[in-house]
């Protein structure tokens, strides 16, 4: 059977992770988690003090970042130079500066470098702002995944209440708008929709619904 890449993308709290895993572990492909990386990325600055507006400072610290994924008890764990750091990496602290680090340059040719050699053996799902466009502009599936503004807002907050971390909603919203700018407005790979994405608005369907949608899509570029 073809194996095909899949490039998920969308603003954040759209639910791209949720569905990536979703399709991942019905097709019985690889996940590429790519918002994870860059929050690894956000994490190791802030743990070790790198100023990331200091352009020097980010090319020294990229040497020294390793970063990969393994499936624990069903689970994708996101780890940092050996060290699992899948739920440092979800705290406020790290979502507050994660869309800056992101535009770096030198961060985002790092980081896709890492992921386009992932995507080599193709059979992977990958989320992310820029998957379509830069990292596999050759997927056989493209999905841009839209939603309401304000339940974006209440999926983030309950994720991470799920997570113990205790979080304002109003801070959420201003937090997801803040990197919809961001995310939208870098000269580098900014977040947009492929020419060739298929546009799926989950603001009203159960994750069952959007995985039910995404499928049939897949199938249907399989053969």
């Amino acid at each position: 059977m073809k194996r095909i890449i899949i490039a998920i993308d969308g603003h954040s709290a759209c639910g791209k992770s949720t569905l990536a895993k979703g399709l991942a572990k019905s097709l019985h492909y690889a996940y590429l988690d790519t918002g994870a990386m860059y929050r690894a990325v956000t994490l190791y600055f802030l743990d070790h003090h790198i100023d990331y507006n200091d352009p020097a400072a980010v090319e020294a610290a990229l040497q020294h970042i390793e970063i990969h994924f393994e499936r624990i008890e069903g689970q994708n764990r996101t780890f940092l130079d050996g060290r699992d750091v899948e739920r440092d990496i979800r705290e406020m602290r790290v979502s507050e500066h994660v869309s800056p680090v992101s535009a770096i340059s030198a961060v985002r040719r790092a980081m896709v470098q890492q992921q386009k050699t992932m995507g080599q053996r193709r059979g992977i799902v990958a989320d992310g702002r820029d998957i379509g466009t830069v990292v596999f502009p050759d997927a056989e599936l493209k999905i841009f995944l839209v939603a309401d503004l304000d339940v974006r807002t209440s999926r983030r907050h309950l994720e991470l209440a799920a997570k113990g971390i205790d979080a304002e909603w109003e801070d959420v919203k201003k937090n997801l708008l803040e990197r919809d700018r961001i995310d939208s407005t870098r000269a580098d790979s900014p977040l947009r929709q492929a020419d060739d994405a298929v546009v799926i608005d989950n603001t009203l369907l159960s994750e069952e619904q959007q995985l039910e949608k995404a499928l049939a899509l897949a199938k249907e570029r399989i053969g």
